[in-house]
C-alpha cells in the first residue's frame, strides 16, 4: 500500500459523497487550542498536538474535521446543507506507540432537521463507500444513556457528573457507585466536610484557586453528602441499559420494556424506532444490523445521539465512525443549535481490509 493508492481511495470515497449531494470544504490544519479546551478541558491535551503561535496562541493540529466543519456551517449557512472533505489529522498514540499520527480522514457531515432520515443517509452513504468491504457493522445511541441520567431521582449536580464523564466508562462506573452509597466517603474528607470551620489549622493557601473557589468546592461536596443515594433499582435500569447487545429489532423490544420502569428514556426510545424504519427504507438489513448499548463512549466526546462503526475482523480500529452531535451545534453556534450528524473513513485502514 503507498501513499498514491490511500490518496487515490481517498479520492474514490469523496466521489461517493459528492454524488449523495455534499458540498467540499476545507478546514486549516492548524486550530485554535482554546475552541477545543474548552470543549473537553485539558484531557485533549493528551491526544493532540499542541503548538504556540507567536501571533494568534496556542494552536493544536486538527485531531479531526467535525468541529471546524461546525464552526463553518453555524457561521455561514442554513438547513438542509450536506458537506465532504478530505485530508491528514494528527492525533497521538500514547498508549499505542506503534500506530501512526498522521493519517487521512474523508468525511461526510448532514445539517437537516429531520434526525431519524438524517442518520439512516449518513449510514447507509458510509457503507455504500465502503464498497463491500468485509466489514462488521456496530450501532449505539449515546442519547438513550443521557435520557435515562436526566430521569434519575437525584441532584441536578449529581445528574451532570454522570452526564460530563459519560465518555469515561470507569470514571462513570465509580460514580455510580458511589452515588449509589457502595463506596464510602473517604475518612479525611468525612472529617473536612463535619469540620466547622474546615479552614482551620490548614496553614497559608496554596495553589492557584482562591479562598472562595475552595469554600464552593466545600459547600458542593456537602450538598452531595447530605444527597440521598440512588436506588439500587435505578443503577441496576442503567446497567441493563448499558449491558443491551442484540440486533435493532430485538433491542428496541428490551428498550420498550425498560421505559416502563424508566419512563425517561420514552422519547428516545420512539427515536430509536424511527430510526430503524428509516435504515430500512435505505435498504440497511436491520435484522441483522447490531446495537450495543456500551458502544460510543470512548469516542471523541460530542457524540450525543446514534453512533456506529465498522470494523474489520483483525483490527480493533475502526475503519469508519459516525454518529449526531447536536449539543456540539449549540456550543459553537452560541446557543443555536441545529441538527447534525457526520460519519468519517479511513482509507489507508480499507485498504487493508480489501
Amino acid at each position: 500500500m503507498t501513499p498514491q493508492n490511500i490518496l487515490a481511495e481517498a479520492a474514490r470515497i469523496s466521489g461517493v459523497f459528492r454524488d449523495a449531494g455534499a458540498v467540499p470544504v476545507e478546514a486549516a490544519i492548524l486550530q485554535p487550542a482554546y475552541v477545543l479546551l474548552d470543549l473537553y478541558g485539558e484531557d485533549i491535551r493528551g491526544r493532540a498536538f499542541v503548538t504556540d503561535d507567536p501571533v494568534q496562541g496556542e494552536m493544536m493540529l486538527r485531531p479531526d474535521f467535525t468541529v471546524p466543519v461546525v464552526q463553518m456551517h453555524m457561521r455561514d449557512h442554513a438547513e438542509p446543507a450536506r458537506y465532504t472533505y478530505a485530508g491528514p489529522v494528527f492525533r497521538q498514540q500514547v498508549e499505542a506507540p506503534h500506530r501512526v499520527r498522521e493519517y487521512l480522514q474523508v468525511g461526510y457531515e448532514v445539517f437537516d432537521q429531520d434526525r431519524a432520515t438524517a442518520d439512516a443517509e449518513v449510514f447507509a452513504t458510509i457503507q455504500a463507500a465502503l464498497g463491500g468491504a468485509a466489514l462488521k457493522p456496530t450501532t449505539g445511541d449515546i442519547g438513550l444513556l443521557k435520557a435515562a441520567i436526566l430521569g434519575l431521582k437525584t441532584s441536578e449536580a449529581r445528574k451532570a457528573a454522570l452526564t460530563r464523564h459519560i465518555w469515561r466508562p470507569n470514571r462513570f462506573k465509580a460514580l455510580l457507585e458511589r452515588f449509589g452509597g457502595k463506596t464510602p466517603v473517604p475518612a479525611k474528607r468525612a472529617a473536612l466536610l463535619a469540620s466547622h470551620d474546615p479552614f482551620a489549622d490548614q496553614g497559608p493557601a496554596v495553589g492557584l484557586r482562591s479562598r472562595a473557589e475552595v469554600q464552593a468546592r466545600i459547600d458542593a461536596l456537602r450538598a452531595d453528602a447530605a444527597t440521598a443515594p440512588l436506588s439500587s433499582e435505578e443503577i441496576a435500569l442503567i446497567e441493563a441499559l448499558l449491558g443491551l447487545r442484540e440486533t435493532l429489532p430485538h433491542i428496541l423490544s428490551a428498550l420498550r420494556d425498560l421505559a416502563v420502569d424508566l419512563p425517561a428514556i420514552a422519547g428516545a426510545v420512539d427515536h430509536f424506532g424511527a430510526r430503524i424504519d428509516a435504515l430500512s427504507g435505505q435498504g440497511i438489513d436491520v435484522d441483522a444490523l447490531q446495537f450495543e448499548g456500551n458502544y460510543g463512549r470512548t469516542s471523541l466526546e460530542y457524540y450525543d445521539g446514534f453512533v456506529f462503526g465498522f470494523h474489520g475482523a483483525r483490527d480493533a480500529r475502526p475503519v469508519a465512525t459516525g454518529g449526531r452531535y447536536d449539543a456540539l451545534t449549540a456550543v459553537l453556534g452560541e446557543g443555536r443549535a441545529v441538527p447534525a450528524v457526520g460519519g468519517v473513513i479511513r482509507p489507508d485502514l480499507l485498504l487493508e481490509v480489501v
